[in-house]
């Protein structure tokens, strides 16, 4: 799996789901069935939710829809070879941005705002700078489901308190925790360096800090200047002085977040940290309950004296989306379906499995979650936050995924140098 949405839509763990109706010959409404709608889902254990708004809808809805699953791992490339065959679905998760923008351009997808002419609430009852990462040309082509992701700096609160440190706040602070841990054979920050996506977290948050998030949109936008500037030179150094440093030990290529490496690494307290996506919660919780209840802390990325990115902006996956095929004989299932992705059973139903919905609604129910404080702070994160940026490899399209991540990882391991890295990010395929 090349693509960092293996893990990125993993609410808990990856459960392996065959891929159903999706599979028989015209069976989706797309190709004609005139009593149902197909919904394509990513394959894992937040399907438990998107079953129980399955029945619900097809408890009040004369045209039925049905639920179809690809494992997590096979997703985008099993609907690169669907979506524009008769097996398509009518309604489809993904992560908005430059995951949909190549479907967009064959104009696959159906634009939204009709819909939303008709119901306002499918845009005004979602935080506005997650509804507008399927916002493309000015038209709308996702509604918001699930939850958002954004990435925090874990920590293990025993190993902290026996180094006598605390949540580094700045990047000096980080330094400095980087040479106490060692000195106490203590691996400073696990790193599933092997998946190379969790790599890419810290890129995408040094640079926010340092160049603040103007510069990566003006790289998205297609200025390859942006790459060669000073600010993007400053983070590079930044980051190879925290590799050399030994911040992530001497074999995080080795190590993989997916096959469960890295966040046992924080949990038996051989690391003191872990940069990850939000699901970090639900992987510590599944795997060692009682390191999650009990010793598994949780910050924000700490700021950088004299940096232009705001300290409090963050960076992740803002949420994933339901888009609609343009083709679907349904269109008004479909947007009655959508509906229910703001209502009351929604939210409290992600909130109970550790997903966050960005609804407006979200905060009354905040105290349902999983753990209340724990979903709190990141949505009082998020809603504070001035900047969200989409992570680098779901902002670019799909043909980009490899070459960043290819580039990521061979900086932190030498093998590429500033100049080599800066070449490969210019010659990115343009979003």
């Amino acid at each position: 799996m090349k693509r960092r949405s293996f893990a990125v839509a993993l609410g808990l763990t990856v459960a392996m789901v065959g891929m159903t109706a999706c599979s028989s010959s015209g069976s989706s409404s797309a190709s004609g069935d005139s009593g149902t709608i197909h919904v394509l889902v990513y394959g894992d254990a937040s399907n438990k939710v998107e079953k129980q708004l399955v029945e619900t809808f097809n408890k009040t809805s004369k045209v039925k829809a049905v639920l179809d699953t690809i494992p997590g791992a096979d997703y985008q490339a099993k609907l690169n070879t669907i979506i524009n065959t008769p097996q398509a679905p009518d309604v489809f998760f993904n992560w908005g941005g430059g995951s949909i923008q190549p479907y967009v351009k064959s104009d696959l997808l159906l634009p939204l705002d009709d819909m939303i002419a008709a119901d306002p609430g499918l845009k005004s009852n979602f935080l506005p700078s997650v509804f507008n990462t399927a916002v493309i040309d000015g038209k709308s082509y996702g509604i918001p489901m699930r939850g958002t992701q954004p990435v925090l700096l874990f920590d293990n609160k025993k190993v902290l308190a026996a180094a006598g440190l605390s949540v580094p706040k700045t990047w000096d602070d980080l330094l400095g925790a980087v040479q106490v841990l060692k000195a106490k054979g203590i691996t400073p920050f696990a790193l599933g360096g092997g998946d190379q996506w969790p790599t890419l977290m810290w890129y995408e948050y040094v640079f926010d800090r340092v160049a603040g998030p103007e510069l990566f949109r003006k790289a998205l936008a297609g200025d390859k200047s942006a790459w060669e500037s000073a600010d993007a030179k400053k983070a590079l150094g930044m980051l190879k002085q925290l590799v050399d440093a030994g911040a992530f030990g001497s074999n995080f290529d080795s190590v993989k977040f997916t096959d469960g490496g890295s966040p046992a690494l924080l949990a038996k307290g051989k690391a003191a940290f872990e940069l990850m996506g939000s699901w970090e919660y639900a992987t510590q919780q599944d795997a060692s309950p009682d390191f999650a209840k009990s010793d598994l802390g949780y910050s924000n990325f700490p700021g950088i004296a004299g940096g232009k990115g705001d300290p409090a902006d963050v960076v992740g996956n803002t949420n994933n989306f339901y888009s609609v095929l343009k083709k679907t004989k349904h269109p008004d299932a479909a947007a009655a379906f959508l509906k229910l992705m703001y209502s009351d059973e929604f939210v409290k139903a992600q909130l109970a499995i550790g997903n966050l919905p960005t609804t407006t609604n979200t905060e009354q129910f905040l105290g349902t979650a999983a753990n209340p404080d724990y979903s709190k702070y990141q949505y009082n994160l998020v809603k504070a936050a001035p900047s969200f940026q989409l992570s680098w490899d779901q902002a670019y399209p799909p043909a980009a995924n490899t070459p960043i991540h290819t580039a990521v990882q061979q900086f932190f391991n030498g093998k590429l140098d500033v100049d080599g890295f800066i070449k490969a990010m210019q010659a990115l395929p343009a979003s």
